[in-house]
C-alpha cells in the first residue's frame, strides 16, 4: 500500500487529502500518478500539470524515483515565495 497526499492549492482543486493507493511495488512516481488517473480521470487537469512537485517520504524526487511498499508518495503545486 502506498500513501498518497495532495498539499495546497491541488488539495483544495481535487478536494482531498490523499488516498491509499494498492499498486504493485516497486514502482516509480510517474506509475503512481498513472493509477491514480486511471482510476480518478477528472483529475486529468490537476495531476498532469507539469510544473506539479512530487516527493517520496519528504524527499524532493522526480517523476522517475523508485517508489516502495509502505512509502508516502506527495504532490503539490511550485511553491512560490513573496
Amino acid at each position: 500500500m502506498i500513501n498518497v497526499v495532495f498539499f495546497a492549492q491541488l488539495r483544495e482543486q481535487l478536494k482531498s487529502d490523499g488516498l491509499s493507493l494498492d499498486i504493485p511495488t516497486p514502482c516509480t512516481v510517474q506509475d503512481v500518478q498513472q493509477s491514480i488517473l486511471t482510476s480518478r480521470p477528472e483529475w486529468q487537469d490537476f495531476l498532469s500539470n507539469p510544473a506539479l512537485m512530487c516527493a517520496v517520504n519528504q524527499d524532493m524526487v522526480q517523476l522517475t524515483a523508485p517508489v516502495l511498499e509502505g512509502n508516502e508518495v506527495a504532490f503539490f503545486p511550485p511553491v512560490t515565495g513573496g
